[in-house]
């Protein structure tokens, strides 16, 4: 399996990411980071709303990985949608992780309940991120949280298509609906949220699988999640699981074991719904 992804309009994406929400601002993000990066990844993903931009960068240059090896995710958040504000939401994140370009720039939600018409609003933000795109001060633009309905109506009048949709995606969530439509428009998808938030480890056939193929849990789906096509951001500050949680290309699941995942799919979702979010 390549360790990367190519996107809509040929850019390679680490096909393993480190997520660092809820890992704190500071001393405790930049150690992860660094660690992450030493460990082998090479594709990092923060937001503005993470509140730790600033040790993601610092994260980085500790590492003494080039910048240019490194492919970078950050989002503008709600309150930021609308043209001119994400124009000065990007500005802001660059300055506080200390580049001056990233790679994946992403709507974080359509904030449906926030906006009186909310697709309008999303329309605004993507024609911002589409002169950011063109102006090369990123390399690829796209969506989070993004359900078919919300892209159809972003997708009306965008010139540029999502390259990516990073979604809640993880066995008890496929979101099969939402990778068909994205794989149908060559938008490619990342899961969040992949540990169901620490619910994988209650999980019987996890726990036997993991036995049968002598990994850990967290490596049973994250392989599952490769072998559906899909980019996984995984999470931890400890370096032995961050270590651990890359370590996922030298074994795969077999056909039979990937259908037996299936019968986990009734669990649904831990994370807030896209159209009842209030945020």
């Amino acid at each position: 399996m390549k360790e990367y992804v190519v996107l809509s309009n040929g850019l390679r994406m680490p096909i393993v990411g480190f997520g660092t929400w809820q890992i704190k601002e500071g001393s405790e993000v930049a150690n992860a980071v660094k660690e992450a990066l030493l460990s082998g990844y090479r594709h990092i993903d923060t937001a503005a709303i993470y509140g730790n931009e600033t040790g993601v960068g610092e994260g980085i240059r500790l590492s003494g990985i080039p910048r240019s090896e490194i492919f970078l995710t950050t989002k503008v958040w709600n309150s930021d949608q609308g043209y001119e504000s994400t124009l000065n939401a990007f500005s802001e994140s660059i300055k506080k992780l200390g580049t001056d370009y990233v790679d994946l720039y992403l709507i974080h939600w359509p904030a449906v309940n926030l906006f009186s018409d909310y697709r309008e609003k999303n329309k605004e933000t993507w024609r911002a991120m589409e002169k950011l795109y063109r102006e090369g001060k990123v390399k690829a633009i796209g969506v989070c949280n993004f359900l078919p309905h919300h892209l159809d109506f972003l997708l009306e009048s965008a010139q540029i298509l999502p390259m990516v949709n990073q979604i809640e995606l993880h066995p008890g969530n496929p979101a099969d609906d939402v990778v068909a439509y994205c794989k149908n428009r060559h938008i490619q998808v990342q899961a969040y949220s992949p540990m169901m938030r620490g619910k994988v480890f209650e999980i019987p056939l996890l726990q036997q699988l993991a036995m049968q193929y002598q990994r850990t849990i967290p490596q049973i789906v994250l392989r599952w999640i490769l072998q559906k096509g899909i980019v996984p951001l995984t999470k931890s500050v400890t370096p032995e699981r961050i270590k651990s949680n890359i370590q996922l290309f030298d074994f795969s699941l077999s056909e039979e074991d990937m259908e037996a995942m299936k019968s986990l799919s009734t669990i649904g979702r831990f994370g807030t719904h896209p159209d009842k979010a209030k945020f």
